[in-house]
């Protein structure tokens, strides 16, 4: 499903326009302004009952290797975005 199908499925389930549907999956989800985004980048966690928790994690710095030349490579320490379902979602999804 993407964002525009899911405009249209939200809008038919709450009977608001997709219009003001797209704005709040927009407010929410935005990148350069939504909620979650921005909480993420202040360093906290956005809980949502029943369906997950979105987090930042730290990633350490690596070393790797250039698959063409086989030279070493450092990868920085990276803030990485992620997601836990949370135990309703998952036991809908198992069984």
């Amino acid at each position: 499903m993407n964002k525009t199908e899911l405009v249209k499925t939200l809008a038919s389930r709450t009977g608001l326009n997709q219009r003001d549907v797209g704005a709040v999956l927009d407010a929410l989800f935005d990148p350069a302004g939504g909620v979650v985004p921005g909480e993420l980048a202040a360093g906290r966690a956005v809980a949502i009952r029943g369906f997950g928790t979105f987090e930042v994690r730290l990633a350490a710095p690596r070393l790797a290797r250039n698959p063409r030349t086989g030279e070493p490579v450092q990868i920085p320490a990276q803030a990485r975005p992620t997601w836990r379902p949370a135990a309703p979602l998952r036991e809908r999804l198992n069984g």
